[in-house]
C-alpha cells in the first residue's frame, strides 16, 4: 500500500477527509486496555520500525533536511525512552539530543527562545529535544516559575516562532506523552527504589504528585493556543510504554515523505591474508574482570 503524505497522515490523525468505511471493521483496542506487549512481538515490530528510522536518516542526509522532534508530556510518562529507542539505532552525528539544564543566570536574561536556537538542527540532521521552549507553559508556570505576563507572553509568541523555523525549512514534529496517574505513582515509586533509577527523581517530580490537575490545565491551555497548521502537536498514550514508543515512532515515519533509498552495496571481498591477531609491544591490556561462569557462558 502506498505510505500517505505528511498533510494525509495528519489528517487521519485528525479526523478530516476520512473515508467512508467498507467491508469489516478493524476491532479497535479501547485506549488503554492493552497492559502488557510480549517482549519477542515488542523487539520485531521495533527492529522493522528502526530499519526504517535508518532509511530516513539516510533520506535527511541525502536531501540535506533538517528535522526538530519536540518530546513534551507527563513527568515520568517515558520521553527518555522513547528518544532512546530513536537515537540509538542511528548515527550519532546526525542524530542529536538535547536535554538542558535548567538556565544559568546569563541564560535567565536572554530571549526566552535564545538558548534553544543554538540546537536546532543543521542540514542533514535530525534532532531530538527531551522538554523544550514548552517549558514555560508546563512545569514553570505550574511550579511558580514564570508569572502570569511571561506565561501569556510565551503563548503569544511560540506559534510565531515556529512558524518562522517552519517556512525556513526546518521539518517540525511536537510530542505530548500522555499517562494516567496512577502509571505516574508507579513509575515514581520505582525510581524512588531502584539504585539505577534514582537520579531520574527530582524535587520538582515529588511537588508534581499533587499538582496533576494543574499540570493537565496548564497543558490544555497550550495545546489550544499552540497546535496550529504549520506546527500541530500530536498527542500519544504512554499507559503502555512499549505500545506508545511503537506508536509514535510510527506515527513519526508517516508524518514524512516516503524516505526510502537504495542502500549503496558494498563489495566486500575477502582479506588477502588469515586475519590478523592483535600484537602489543609497549603496553598490555588490563586483566579480564572476574565472572562466576557456567561451561555453557564461558564462549561468550
Amino acid at each position: 500500500m502506498a505510505k500517505m503524505t505528511a498533510t494525509e497522515s495528519r489528517n487521519v490523525r485528525h479526523g478530516k477527509n476520512m473515508p467512508a468505511k467498507s467491508g469489516k471493521d478493524t476491532k479497535k483496542v479501547p485506549s488503554g486496555k492493552i497492559t502488557k506487549i510480549d517482549r519477542d512481538v515488542y523487539d520485531d515490530a521495533l527492529t522493522e520500525l528502526q530499519v526504517e528510522l535508518n532509511q530516513l536518516a539516510r533520506w535527511v542526509g541525502a536531501e540535506s533536511k533538517r528535522v526538530l522532534v519536540i518530546f513534551e508530556g507527563r513527568d515520568a510518562a517515558g520521553k527518555g525512552g522513547a528518544i532512546d529507542s530513536i537515537s540509538t539505532c542511528l548515527n550519532p552525528r546526525s542524530c542529536k539530543v538535547v536535554a538542558l539544564s535548567k538556565p544559568t543566570e546569563r541564560e535567565r536574561t536572554q530571549w526566552y527562545f535564545q538558548r534553544y536556537v543554538q540546537h536546532l538542527p543543521a542540514a542533514g540532521e535530525i534532532v531530538l529535544f527531551d522538554r523544550s521552549w514548552y517549558n514555560r507553559a508546563g512545569v514553570e508556570q505550574v511550579m511558580g516559575y514564570a508569572d502570569d505576563k511571561q506565561v501569556e507572553a510565551f503563548l503569544d509568541a511560540v506559534p510565531k516562532f515556529e512558524k518562522q523555523l517552519v517556512d525556513d525549512g526546518i521539518i517540525l514534529i511536537k510530542y505530548w506523552l500522555c499517562c494516567d496517574q496512577v502509571k505516574q505513582e508507579k513509575r515514581f515509586a520505582e525510581r524512588a527504589t531502584s539504585p539505577m533509577k534514582r537520579w531520574k527523581l527530582s524535587p520538582i517530580d515529588l511537588e508534581a504528585r499533587s499538582r496533576y490537575r494543574e499540570y493537565t490545565a496548564a497543558r490544555e491551555a497550550m495545546l489550544e493556543r499552540t497546535h496550529s497548521k504549520h506546527a500541530p502537536w500530536t498527542l500519544i498514550e504512554f499507559n503502555n510504554q512499549g505500545l506508545g514508543r511503537l506508536t509514535l515512532i510510527r506515527d513519526l515515519l508517516d508524518q514524512l515523505p516516503d524516505t526510502h533509498l537504495p542502500v549503496p552495496e558494498i563489495d566486500w571481498t575477502p582479506l588477502p591474508h588469515e586475519p590478523y591477531v592483535e600484537e602489543y609491544r609497549v603496553l598490555q591490556p588490563i586483566a579480564p574482570m572476574h565472572l562466576e561462569l557456567d561451561d555453557d557462558d564461558k564462549s561468550a
